[in-house]
């Protein structure tokens, strides 16, 4: 035998927009943009940090002051933040194309 077949009385109401229903303020072009730059700076300064660390790491290494295998993990996480970075980057070079061979 099938029971509670109901649905709860707010399931039942239509949904809103969720940024309505949070009462979230919707950002503008502009203030999206922005962020978006302020995150792809940020992310810059980590990687050139990262790559700085491996340096540094690769140094302490030639001076038998860091093991092998810290610099191996150093310098594949630089490595990945850098293929990251690119492929980001890819990705906002493809998307501004597509906008700009869109007709109006």
């Amino acid at each position: 035998m099938i029971q509670n077949t109901m649905l709860p009385i707010h399931m039942a109401q239509p949904a809103t927009s969720s940024t309505a229903a949070a009462g979230l303020k919707q950002n503008s072009p502009a203030e999206v943009t922005k962020s978006f730059g302020t995150f792809f700076a940020d992310a810059l300064q980590q990687l050139e940090g990262q790559e700085q660390q491996v340096q540094t790491m690769n140094d302490k290494f030639i001076l038998g002051e860091v093991d092998v295998d810290q610099l191996m993990v150093a310098s594949e996480r630089a490595l990945l933040g850098m293929q990251l970075t690119t492929q980001v980057r890819n990705k906002v070079v493809e998307a501004y194309q597509d906008i700009m061979r869109m007709q109006l």
